[in-house]
């Protein structure tokens, strides 16, 4: 099967421990959610292959812990990847505080041109948000990121619209590489973020889930 695939790319998920990373990726490659997640010690990946507009893609994603004492082994993966996604919880501002400091860290162990896109997890819960989703958003334009997004793996929310619009950017910048005799181009494709509001777009059932405005 590997031999049939037109993509292949690596995606490292990371932001602080609990932020629910190994929740998403686990809904992302089996469609169920648990609520009993174990932290993820060190590093772990999951395999998942996806059809984008007849593309046949093969995504390794880089499951990672976020404690202090694994950060050594976390960033000697960052050389390895094709784009990064930085996960925060909403209820939990210290977590989206901590995005910066992840960003530095993709930024200074990976590639120049590492697509990084910004996560909110936990949408389900957003009577006790405490990260608006308007700071995400000025949070992914300030720094040149792809997206900003929210998601629930317990609603099936933007799971898998977040992997897969990151599939078709890797697509739309590997396919230049190949056309260009002089290397990937440099920057980023979109002048501003894509941005994805609360709840848009579910994973399953396409409707919008958003359940309140705060």
């Amino acid at each position: 099967m590997d031999e049939n695939v037109d993509f292949r790319f690596k995606v490292i998920v990371i932001g602080d421990s609990t932020v629910g990373k190994t929740s998403v990726l686990q809904h992302f490659a089996t469609g169920v959610y648990s609520a009993a997640q174990q932290s993820t010690i060190g590093v772990d990946f999951i395999l998942r292959f996806l059809d984008i507009d007849g593309k046949k893609v093969k995504m390794q994603l880089w499951d990672t812990a976020g404690q202090e004492r694994y950060r050594n082994i976390t960033q000697s993966y960052y050389r390895r990847v094709d784009a990064a996604i930085i996960a925060y919880d909403i209820t939990r501002r210290s977590s989206f505080e901590s995005v910066p400091h992840w960003i530095g860290e993709v930024k200074m162990y990976g590639a120049t041109d590492t697509v990084i896109m910004l996560m909110g997890t936990k949408s389900d819960l957003c009577e006790r948000r405490q990260v608006l989703f308007q700071e995400a958003r000025t949070m992914a334009e300030k720094h040149g990121l792809l997206a900003a997004l929210e998601t629930s793996a317990k609603e099936s929310s933007n799971i898998n619209e977040a992997f897969e619009l990151m599939a078709k950017e890797l697509i739309i910048r590997n396919s230049q590489l190949a056309l260009s005799s002089g290397g990937r181009p440099g920057g980023a494709l979109h002048s501003t973020p894509i941005v994805l509001a609360p709840g848009s777009q579910g994973s399953e059932g396409g409707s919008n889930r958003s359940k309140c405005s705060c």
